[in-house]
């Protein structure tokens, strides 16, 4: 049996307001072995019921659009499908709203600016843990 074909797949879903950041993070991501993404979306009220619906396994969110922060989205992934990584990257990266981040239940948080390839490794970190748990 091909190992590859066989290797678990992990499902990330996008959230940010901006559409370019999607569209960079897709390119990036995709290029991790055994990363799909499984959609995107610019926020909002449905985000959590979109994310859950595509059975992601990783959530990329940046919780602050519309001039406030959001963290309704990661406390209810976090409370309703802790098995889904929420991993918040933002502009926003003053310490009180990543202890704010934290507390909503976020796995991760990285600077938009400065750690965007960092967000990117995490992603791929996780993949290969997962990948080596199956195996």
């Amino acid at each position: 049996m091909d190992t590859a074909m066989s290797a678990p797949v992990s499902k990330v879903f996008l959230v940010d307001d901006a559409a370019e950041v999607r569209r960079r993070l897709a390119r990036l991501l995709a290029l991790i072995p055994g990363v799909v993404i499984a959609g995107e979306s610019g926020g909002g009220e449905r985000a959590f019921e979109i994310i859950v619906a595509s059975q992601a396994d990783v959530a990329v969110l940046d919780p602050c659009f519309g001039g406030r922060t959001n963290l309704v989205l990661i406390q209810a992934l976090s409370r309703a499908r802790p098995s889904i990584v929420s991993i918040v990257l933002t502009n926003h990266c003053a310490s009180a709203c990543r202890r704010a981040c934290e507390a909503a239940g976020a796995d991760f948080f990285f600077d938009k600016t400065a750690e965007f390839t960092l967000a990117c490794r995490a992603v791929e970190t996780i993949v290969n843990a997962r990948r080596a748990r199956s195996a």
